[in-house]
């Protein structure tokens, strides 16, 4: 496995509307190869995010997924904008250059962060400590978190809705 220099990708779900941010921490190889969030088969954000919206959210394409994101009000987007790392794996994120979150959301009426796994949470409150108020460290759906089932991922992950 190689270290890879990733600069984000793809740009934010987001518009005006959004009162929830929810983020990442960094595209994983198999996201940057398709082009979107949460790409790589075995992570269960699509699936999870499906039982609490209630519309299957996995068969669909990417501008699909974005357009139900936006009618609930959700954005979507990573804490860090550039950095080093080994493979996909959060544990090795080196030579951060963080999102700018405080400018995305700007305009926005979002009020409420949540953070998919540690590194998403570290990243952001290390960067922008203003934020903690706003930030909550949801379990990652990565397939690497496998002390969680869907079932636990989806009853820890319903607060968004609330």
């Amino acid at each position: 496995m190689q270290i890879r220099h990733i600069k984000h990708p793809f740009g934010a779900v987001i518009d005006k509307n959004c009162k929830t941010l929810i983020l990442g921490s960094v595209p994983s190889v198999k996201s940057v190869e398709g082009n979107f969030y949460y790409m790589h088969p075995q992570n269960r954000f699509w699936k999870m995010l499906s039982r609490l919206l209630g519309e299957d959210l996995v068969c669909l394409d990417t501008r699909s997924r974005a357009e139900i994101l936006l009618r609930n009000n959700i954005a979507l987007y990573d804490s860090v904008e550039e950095c080093d790392i080994l493979g996909s794996s959060d544990s090795k994120i080196a030579n951060v250059i963080p999102a700018d979150v405080p400018r995305l959301i700007e305009g926005t009426s979002i009020t409420r962060i949540f953070c998919n796994g540690a590194a998403s949470y570290d990243n952001l409150i290390k960067f922008h400590p203003s934020l903690l108020h706003m930030a909550v460290k949801l379990p990652s759906t990565s397939p690497a978190n496998a002390s969680f089932s869907l079932e636990r991922l989806t009853d820890a992950w319903s607060v968004i809705m609330q």
